[in-house]
């Protein structure tokens, strides 16, 4: 686990250093929301294609959707009594909201799944993500963002969901199971050869999103109850919630790491959106992701049962 966070941590570098010297005088967001495109909208659908067409789509994904949503509301519900009790500012109040609720399941939960346990890993950080953690956002999130900051224009849900690649990747996918259709073998390789640029252009976003510059000394007291609540709080409650659904071994483990993931890239797109402090919901990206290195390794050595 170690060898493979240390990898990871070095390809996110890479993108923090790219931040830094913008190699071909390239900004470094706009270099971020390039490679991002390209992994959104063709190798991170190739590689849906590829692991949910062979796979056994059935009860256990309901189950993984159902721990989804289930740690999302927990994140939801936990934060938001603290911001009410602490009496915390809109704009601030609603940054936090998004960056404890809402985990990095993709761009970091994806990559470390798949280096540490396999193809079948990588499969439970998609469902997870489609299934639950998306929905979850174009409902859930993008009412509270709107609740917090100003109203912005309304948006049908389902349109908006039905405008994701990689969804429309997961029902297809999903058809030709129900098929029974083949892919045939130049098919699988293409695929494959896709979903090979899935890990190192993730990291490689995620490094490029990381800036200290976001800091400002009024945002140091919400850091460490937000890194609290989301390395310590979510993975313990989805330790807990991963044994009720049945879960257990290394599947157990691979959750628990999902629940304890830093906070998702995308809450920056809402914060801009709603006008909600973006910079504050910046610096808790950076924060947590750091941190995360730590955490979930020691979650990893710290969870039984592992097979």
């Amino acid at each position: 686990m170690l060898s493979v966070l240390a990898q990871m941590g070095l390809m996110i570098f890479c993108g923090w250093l790219w931040r830094q010297f913008r190699p071909g005088g390239m900004a470094a967001d706009l270099t971020r929301q390039a490679l991002a495109a390209v992994v959104y909208y063709l190798f991170l659908p190739a590689l849906i294609l590829k692991l949910m067409s062979g796979a056994d789509i059935g009860t256990e994904t309901a189950r993984i959707s159902a721990f989804g949503i289930a740690i999302t509301l927990f994140g939801a519900l936990i934060t938001a009594l603290w911001i009410r009790i602490k009496k915390i500012p809109s704009q601030q109040a609603g940054a936090i909201w998004l960056a404890v609720t809402f985990p990095n399941v993709t761009f970091l939960g994806l990559p470390l799944l798949q280096q540490v346990f396999g193809d079948w890993a990588a499969l439970l950080a998609i469902q997870l993500d489609l299934f639950a953690c998306t929905p979850m956002v174009m409902t859930l999130g993008i009412q509270v963002a709107r609740r917090f900051g100003n109203s912005g224009k309304e948006d049908a849900f389902w349109p908006g969901l039905l405008k994701i690649p990689p969804l429309w990747a997961a029902f297809v996918a999903i058809g030709l199971n129900v098929m029974d259709w083949q892919w045939p073998e130049w098919a699988l390789a293409f695929l494959g050869m896709l979903s090979q640029g899935v890990t190192p252009l993730m990291l490689l976003c995620l490094g490029l999103a990381l800036d200290w510059r976001t800091f400002r000394r009024p945002m140091v007291p919400y850091v460490l109850p937000v890194s609290v609540f989301k390395l310590l709080l979510m993975p313990w409650y989805g330790w807990w919630l991963s044994g009720l659904l049945a879960f257990a071994g290394d599947k157990s483990t691979a959750l628990v790491l999902e629940a304890g993931m830093p906070s998702m890239l995308f809450g920056i797109v809402l914060c801009d959106r709603f006008q909600l402090d973006s910079r504050l919901y910046a610096l808790l990206v950076t924060v947590t992701t750091l941190l995360s290195m730590l955490t979930l390794s020691l979650w990893f050595d710290f969870l039984p049962g592992r097979s």
